[in-house]
C-alpha cells in the first residue's frame, strides 16, 4: 500500500477542515473533488476572475449532497485581508492555489501580477499563520528556475527570473522560508511543471497548451507552436498534483516541512512529440485530424528553452510517488476535453 493510499484512508474516517483559495480554478477545484470524496470538510475562497462556476458546478455533481454540505464557498479575493482572516478561520490545513498564472500576462501587466501573487500571498500567509492553521501549502512554480540551464531541475539549483511572473513565485518562496523561521509556522512549497487534466479552461489567450490544442483541433482551427517545436516540457497530470498537495499539507516528517518541492513526473517531452500524441488521441474521432500540421511562429518572449524536473527529493522526504505519466494522463483527461468541448461550449 502506498503511503498515499494509506493517507486517503485515514482521512476518510477523520474528517478535518481544509482551506482551498482558487477554489473555482482547474487545480482547485480537482482539490475540492478529492477532499470531499474523502469526507473531508473544505472552505474555498474565489474572486471568480480565472475561476469559474461551472467547475464548482461539475463537482457537486460528482459528490454526494451530504459531502457537498461539506463546502463552504467564500466568494471574495485574497487581495482583502478580511477575506484571508474570515476564509482561514477554524482551518486545520491551507492549501494556497490562488494566483494570477501566465508568463506573457505578467509581461503585459506586472502589477496585477505582483498584486495578487505578493500582497494576496502574504495576506494568506499572515492569516493561516494567526488562525492558527497546522500547515500552509503553496503552489509555487518551474518558472522560478529562470535560466539555469541544468537538467533536471533541482529545488537548490535556480537561476535568474524571465518575467514578472516567475519573480512573483520566487518571493512566494522567500516569505514562505522567512514566515517558518520566524514565526515557526509550518509551510511547503510545490513547484508545479505544466499541470493538465480536467476542467482546465481551453478559452483566453493565457490557456495552457494542452486544451488549447485539443479545443483547437476539435474545431479544425490552426495549432501554432512557439518556435521549431523542440521546446519540451515536463507534463504533469493533475492527480498527481492533488496526491503532492496532501502529502504535504500532513505530513508529520519534520524533515519534510518548511521544504520546496518539484511536483511532476520526471519525463521531458517536446511541443512536437505532444502534438502528435494530441493528434493520435483525438483522431479515431476526428477524421479532419488526418490532415492537421501545425503553424510555427517566433519563440514567445519569457519562456524558458527546456523543463524536465527531479522529484527525487518529493520522493523521499513526501513519499510521492506519481501514478499518471502524460501518456496515462492524456488518456484520461481526452474524454473530459472531447465531452467538454463538444457538449457544453
Amino acid at each position: 500500500m502506498s503511503d498515499y493510499t494509506a493517507l486517503q484512508q485515514t482521512l476518510s474516517q477523520a474528517q478535518r477542515t481544509w482551506l482551498i483559495t482558487g477554489v473555482a480554478g482547474f487545480i482547485g477545484s480537482n482539490l475540492l473533488e478529492t477532499l470531499l470524496k474523502l469526507n473531508q470538510r473544505v472552505i474555498g475562497l474565489d474572486n471568480f476572475s480565472t475561476g469559474h462556476q461551472h467547475n464548482l458546478d461539475q463537482v457537486q455533481q460528482l459528490v454526494t449532497p451530504q459531502q457537498w454540505n461539506d463546502f463552504r464557498m467564500i466568494k471574495g479575493d485574497i487581495c482583502a485581508l478580511e477575506s484571508c482572516r474570515e476564509a482561514c478561520q477554524g482551518v486545520d490545513y491551507v492549501l494556497h492555489q490562488a494566483a494570477l498564472g501566465s508568463v506573457p500576462r505578467s509581461i503585459e501587466d506586472p502589477i496585477l501580477t505582483n498584486a495578487s501573487n505578493i500582497n494576496g500571498f502574504l495576506n494568506m500567509l499572515v492569516s493561516a499563520r494567526d488562525a492558527g492553521a497546522k500547515a500552509f501549502v503553496y503552489a509555487a512554480s518551474s518558472s522560478t528556475y529562470g535560466d539555469h540551464p541544468g537538467l533536471p531541475k533541482v529545488e537548490a539549483n535556480i537561476g535568474s527570473p524571465l518575467s514578472p511572473y516567475a519573480v512573483t513565485k520566487y518571493v512566494n518562496e522567500l516569505y514562505a522560508d522567512v514566515f517558518a523561521r520566524c514565526y515557526g509556522f509550518t509551510t511547503i512549497g510545490l513547484r508545479y511543471f505544466n499541470i493538465f487534466g480536467q476542467r482546465q479552461d481551453p478559452d483566453g489567450a493565457y490557456a495552457a497548451v494542452i486544451p488549447k490544442w485539443v479545443s483547437s483541433m476539435i474545431k479544425n482551427e490552426p495549432v501554432y507552436i512557439n518556435g521549431d517545436g523542440e521546446t519540451s516540457r515536463d507534463f504533469c497530470y493533475i492527480d498527481n498534483t492533488v496526491q503532492a498537495n496532501l502529502l504535504a499539507a500532513t505530513s508529520v516528517d519534520d524533515a519534510a516541512r518548511n521544504q520546496v518541492y518539484n511536483v511532476a513526473v520526471g519525463e521531458r517531452t517536446t511541443l512536437n512529440h505532444l502534438f502528435e500524441s494530441i493528434r493520435a488521441e483525438l483522431a479515431p474521432r476526428f477524421p479532419h485530424l488526418a490532415a492537421c500540421k501545425p503553424v510555427y511562429r517566433d519563440f514567445r518572449a519569457g519562456d524558458v528553452r527546456h523543463s524536465l524536473a527531479d522529484i527525487g527529493k518529493a520522493e523521499r522526504l513526501l513519499h510521492y510517488q506519481p501514478t499518471h505519466t502524460i501518456r496515462d494522463g492524456l488518456k484520461v483527461a481526452m474524454n473530459w476535453y472531447v465531452d467538454d468541448l463538444t457538449k457544453h461550449r
